[in-house]
């Protein structure tokens, strides 16, 4: 007890150490945790050498992150998923499982007679990794963007995915049509089991306890540990049980006061999780650099061909296409305990969990980068498949460059739309519905697109910061030009670029501006706008009219004319 005491305490302190120093160098904390494990382990300097300190450490971090992973998997966001993403993460998966099977028969891995580096191979690389794709995408303020929109569904399939390849795991040494149905029953079962219990038991249970955070905390535990060990008598396992306590408590109403109690423990025994799969990893070997290597190429191709085509062939543009794909190409840390439940269960050598640990690093660390500019990758790389024949939306029957309602240009031009623009149209088609004739759009969101063109306004898909895509949309005619999205969901551009661009092509034009700082208010009217915009003080007047209102008892009465407005409201961006 002593010893894991003690082999805690450096994980916890490298982990710490390292995950400064990823910090300061914008690295994925899980690969410091990793380069921390291999660091103190048998591998390193051997200051943990206790096999079993390994293992309980590492069991416990696995068994709280599936458990968080499933309170973080939204089934209503599953069922309510377009067919988009259903279609696109269904191809994603299977494809990228076929080819993964393909090919890893192909250059000699086996796949039966108790081997099976090629299936858990083609299942790990068919998974992509939540937590850097998250993190990127949240702090690049692309989470609720289309391109964001279909990796995170894709990313929900993905775990749906895992949990049915963790109902099969165990047996797969005896694997059949019967087995295959029997452990599909069992997990099943424990499927029902979790979702009654927390449809009709826990709600009062937590009800009563709503105010106590310390047994809304040990509650939660509770649940996942009481899961985890029906699903062991199942002859499943506790993984896969936190994993289900976690998604039948995404259902629950008190799921979110769960995941914030949870989350700090989450992050300590996550952090022993990566810590102790690091110490396992050996010295590499030509060998295992080499297979990582081309686990890892392997990763990026298949993911680019079963994420970009289904998109692509659903017609939604090749910027929508490109980036779902290059934001899922990586190797997730889902694949981590894939491999590492295959490793335990011996089902696959040593050398291969190595070489997957690696390529796992090497793409968390490149794909990193590669989320971050994934804008001027998909920039350059458009005309690139433009030339080889690929045609975007902005293809007209003729192969030409087109729009809807051709290149007369209209009064009234909005470049770019967003939530604000859905919103200005959304007025204008209530008050003043004529004045649709006069609006022209330019966006390159596919979905803004089809439903503009749908309803008859003109549209231009095309980026707004390229000058040739200003020029095509009649810009130069246009009596007045507004730009609604702020600086900070641009892409590729900023106001003061934009405006300056337009006043270019455009010398007599009224041009309206949006600021995010009113330190940005004058740049923009140097740079030739006739009006700024800043929606914070717009908002700041809404909100003191509110609690005016409030003062005077009027607010029940704003609140019924705001709902009866929402109500008729057909907008575009809802």
């Amino acid at each position: 007890m002593h010893e894991l005491i003690g082999d805690i305490t450096l994980c916890i302190l490298f982990a710490w150490v390292l995950g400064l120093a990823a910090h300061r160098w914008r690295q994925p904390s899980i690969l410091a945790y990793l380069v921390a494990g291999f660091a103190i382990g048998p591998f390193g300097t051997g200051w943990v050498k206790s096999q079993e300190s390994i293992s309980v450490i590492s069991e416990l971090g696995l068994i709280f992150m599936l458990f968080m992973i499933g309170l973080e998997i939204d089934l209503k966001k599953i069922i309510r998923a377009g067919p988009v993403i259903l279609i696109a993460g269904g191809v994603q998966l299977l494809g990228g499982a076929a080819l993964g099977i393909l090919f890893f028969v192909a250059i000699g891995m086996r796949m039966g007679a108790e081997s099976y580096d090629a299936l858990y191979l083609c299942v790990a690389c068919a998974l992509s990794s939540t937590v850097i794709i998250v993190k990127v995408l949240y702090e690049k303020r692309e989470l609720d963007t289309l391109p964001g929109r279909i990796t995170l569904g894709v990313l929900v399939l993905q775990d749906v995915f895992a949990i049915l390849f963790l109902a099969v795991q165990p047996s797969l040494d005896d694997l059949h049509f019967g087995v295959i149905l029997l452990s599909f029953a069992r997990a099943g079962a424990l499927v029902a089991i979790a979702l009654l219990l927390s449809r009709y038991v826990l709600p009062p249970v937590f009800h009563r306890i709503a105010r106590t955070p310390e047994l809304i905390l040990l509650g939660a535990l509770a649940w996942c540990f009481l899961i985890g060990e029906i699903a062991e008598r199942l002859h499943l396992s506790r993984e896969m049980g936190s994993l289900i306590a976690g998604v039948s408590l995404s259902t629950f109403p008190y799921a979110l006061d769960v995941t914030a109690k949870v989350t700090t423990l989450r992050d300590f025994f996550i952090t022993l999780f990566f810590v102790a799969l690091g110490m396992t990893i050996p010295i590499p070997t030509l060998p295992v650099v080499g297979l990582a290597l081309v686990i890892a190429l392997f990763t990026v191709a298949s993911r680019l061909l079963t994420t970009f085509t289904p998109l692509y062939m659903m017609r939604q543009g090749l910027r929508a296409s490109l980036l779902p794909a290059l934001n899922l190409a990586q190797i997730s840390e889902f694949s981590l305990v894939v491999i590492q439940t295959g490793a335990a269960a011996g089902h696959l050598k040593t050398g291969t969990s190595s070489a997957a640990s690696f390529a796992f690093v090497l793409l968390a660390v490149l794909s990193t980068f590669v989320i971050v500019r994934s804008d001027p990758i998909v920039r350059r790389t458009i005309p690139l498949l433009k030339r080889v024949g690929l045609h975007d939306l902005d293809a007209g029957k003729d192969g030409e460059a087109g729009h809807e309602g051709g290149h007369a240009g209209r009064p009234i031009v909005l470049l770019g739309f967003f939530r604000t623009a859905s919103a200005l149209l959304s007025e204008i088609e209530r008050n003043e519905p004529a004045l649709l004739e006069q609006i022209g759009v330019v966006d390159f969101n596919p979905v803004v697109f089809r439903t503009l063109s749908d309803r008859g306004i003109q549209v231009t898909y095309g980026d707004i910061s390229n000058v040739d895509t200003l020029i095509h949309a009649g810009v130069g005619q246009a009596e007045l030009i507004i730009l609604s999205i702020p600086d900070s969901l641009l892409k590729g551009a900023n106001n003061e670029k934009l405006v300056r661009h337009v006043r270019s092509i455009n010398a007599s034009a009224k041009i309206v501006a949006t600021a995010d700082l009113l330190a940005d208010v004058n740049d923009l009217y140097d740079a030739g706008a006739d009006y700024v915009t800043v929606p914070r003080l717009s908002d700041a007047q809404v909100l003191l009219n509110l609690i005016q209102d409030a003062s005077a008892g009027l607010l029940s009465e704003r609140r019924s004319q705001a709902e009866a407005m929402l109500a008729d409201r057909r907008e575009v961006l809802p």
